[in-house]
């Protein structure tokens, strides 16, 4: 496995316990004008896209893992309602994701991302809001903050892409 794949999984692992802690320390936070999510909306909008970066440098058995581990992490670092909860709503949105970015990944890499980011981030936000918050009041600024931050990490490998191209054309 080469150091871009390692860095990946990495960096994906981690989001699922920062995830989680971050709502535990933090509670709600300001995602737009009248919107409020847990904390950790932040790093589960990363969370989706670095799941299908991992899954083009790394491979589907190794995004498996990393899933796995990260739910892990999350049950030794969080409480059990929010590790609870975020092993469905991952388990959940993870399973979408691929079933969605597979058969899209030959139309494109950022295409594939969008689409499997949008269906991976309303499962993850109903079912996690409603396991560890028994409520679903949080959903609008959940989707919003997400949206904000796969967007972003979508731009942002649009734009390397773009600058590869370039240079390599």
């Amino acid at each position: 496995m080469n150091v871009r794949a390692v860095v990946l999984l990495a960096a994906y692992i981690a989001t699922i316990p920062a995830a989680n802690w971050a709502v535990a320390h933090y509670g709600a936070v300001p995602v737009g004008p009248g919107l409020l999510a847990p904390a950790g909306v932040w790093m589960v909008g990363l969370a989706l896209v670095l799941r299908d970066l991992a899954r083009e440098a790394a491979g589907r058995a190794a995004v498996l893992a990393a899933i796995a581990a990260g739910a892990v992490l999350s049950w030794l670092l969080a409480t059990p309602a929010l590790a609870v909860a975020s092993t469905a709503a991952f388990a959940l949105s993870e399973t979408l994701d691929f079933a969605v970015y597979e058969p899209l990944r030959r139309r494109g890499l950022l295409v594939a991302m969008a689409a499997s980011s949008a269906v991976g981030l309303l499962a993850d936000s109903l079912v996690f809001l409603w396991l560890a918050f028994g409520s679903l009041a949080f959903l609008p600024g959940q989707l919003v903050g997400k949206a904000w931050m796969t967007l972003l990490a979508i731009a942002v490998i649009g734009t390397i892409q773009r600058r590869r191209t370039a240079v390599a054309g």
